[in-house]
């Protein structure tokens, strides 16, 4: 059978053996776009789950404070702008003058937006109108951050920027759901957070991106809860479902809790269990890596994007539920070693230092996550320089936790061999021969399986 694989910028055509067994990473089910988009919106406002109308819940003269998914949810129209200028419309309709109004952006420990690129996200309108009240969250400013203490159930710190605290309202627009991995909680207490309260969930076990018993967001929602008690009021949010990256199927608002219940019902439906996808376990599994990832939106891939966080991490979720114990991964991809130093400071190090002394996921967490968390020269970068955080390239290199279910991986059609080599991967020139070779070791009559995976669009 001949296959189109994501290849980079481009396709690779591989032919493999008749037996494989094609299965899907790819939603189950299409969404419809919505019509009109501004009138969804409106009428979620109008009918929010578990709390009043925003303008039921402020006074004249109330500070609100309005953030907002950053670049790195997949998510490129316009719903962050409309939403947010529809919830201006209702807070002013409660006599909130939209100069008490602060806008954020929740970009956690990933790196602040130029305001060009705040502008491709929320609308140059915008940004002209808020001027100095429009913010990018900083996780390392003591100035701004407001620590609300601990859960009483687990001991998790709540560590959130001070406008959370300090304003009469918050509302969070939320610009798409992907899977069951982001909204809920994870939008405040981790884009709004600090790296104390972030490393509870952002660990090799911690992430997860399951729509249901997703133990990540039992975290995040005790975290939720604790915030909510601590304030004496509650969060506002807007959750969102995407037809296509560019257009919502859905916008539900109210409160955090009820919308992404609500909207987890709808994930459910769009993609299966993953575990029963396959009847059967797989000896080998195929699938190429293109050259994306949501941490280079107005960047480009480097090495550990590429390999790690993509091919391990996001287009990696059938492994476990597919692949036998010691199965062999073959991910297609050239692979360049190239690297935006400014983007994402402390990625090349992570790579040239690290890597070379271990793959053990749980030694680099122990060993170094919180050393390269407190380096001031990156520390700086990220403030000042528009970097990732400095710990983003550790927790970039967590999904190799998968290695202990893949007995060996095989990169098909690298650029420069010896770039998956550097992290102990094994290199064949083409898929057909990384298939012969996985054959050779599971033997003539394996059981192969190619994953479809998502081709994702550009941010345009």
């Amino acid at each position: 059978m001949n296959v189109e694989l994501p290849y980079g910028e481009a396709t690779l055509t591989a032919t493999l053996p008749d037996r494989t067994r094609t299965l899907s990473n790819i939603e189950a089910t299409t969404l419809t776009p919505l019509p009109d988009l501004d009138a969804a919106v409106r009428e979620a406002l109008a009918a929010p789950r578990g709390l009043p109308r925003l303008r039921e819940l402020v006074k004249s003269g109330a500070s609100v404070t309005i953030a907002f998914d950053d670049a790195t949810v997949a998510s490129y129209g316009p719903i962050r702008g409309i939403a947010i200028k529809a919830v201006l419309e209702e807070l002013e309709a409660a006599g909130v003058s939209r100069t008490n109004v602060t806008l954020i952006c929740a970009n956690a420990l990933h790196r602040k937006l130029r305001t060009s690129e705040l502008a491709r996200i929320i609308g140059e309108d915008l940004v002209r109108e808020f001027g100095p009240r429009l913010l990018c969250h900083d996780a390392e400013d003591p100035a701004v951050l407001v620590d609300l203490g601990r859960t009483p159930e687990h001991g998790y710190p709540v560590e959130v920027h001070r406008l959370v605290a300090e304003s009469n309202l918050t509302v969070y627009v939320n610009a798409r759901h992907n899977r069951g991995f982001n909204g809920g909680w994870k939008s405040v207490c981790v884009g709004l957070s600090t790296y104390n309260s972030i490393k509870v969930t952002h660990t090799p076990d911690g992430m997860s991106m399951s729509v249901h018993g997703n133990r990540m967001h039992e975290v995040l929602d005790e975290m939720g809860r604790h915030l909510e008690r601590r304030l004496g009021r509650r969060v506002f949010k807007l959750d969102t479902l995407l037809a296509d990256p560019y257009r919502p199927a859905k916008v539900v608002a109210g409160g955090v809790d009820e919308t992404r219940r609500e909207m987890l019902a709808d994930v459910a439906r769009m993609f299966p269990t993953r575990r029963g996808l396959a009847q059967e376990r797989f000896d080998v599994l195929v699938y190429g890596v293109p050259d994306s990832s949501p941490y280079a939106i107005f960047s480009h891939v480097n090495p550990i994007l590429t390999l790690i966080s993509s091919g391990l991490g996001y287009l990696g979720g059938l492994i476990e539920a597919a692949g036998k114990p010691g199965c062999t991964v073959i991910m297609a991809t050239p692979v360049p070693e190239r690297w935006d130093r400014v983007a994402h400071p402390s990625y090349p190090e992570v790579w040239e230092r690290i890597l070379p002394q271990t793959r053990d996921p749980y030694e680099i967490m122990s060993r170094f996550a919180d050393d390269y968390a407190r380096r001031p020269d990156y520390i700086e970068a990220y403030r000042e320089r528009f970097g990732f955080h400095p710990v983003h390239g550790i927790l970039a290199v967590y999904p190799l936790k998968r290695l202990s279910h893949v007995g060996r991986v095989i990169v098909a059609g690298p650029r420069d061999p010896a770039v998956p080599r550097h992290v102990g991967f094994e290199t064949a020139l083409s898929v057909e021969e990384a298939v012969a070779r996985a054959e050779s070791l599971h033997g003539r009559d394996c059981a192969i399986a190619y994953i479809q995976q998502p081709v994702p669009p550009r941010f345009s």
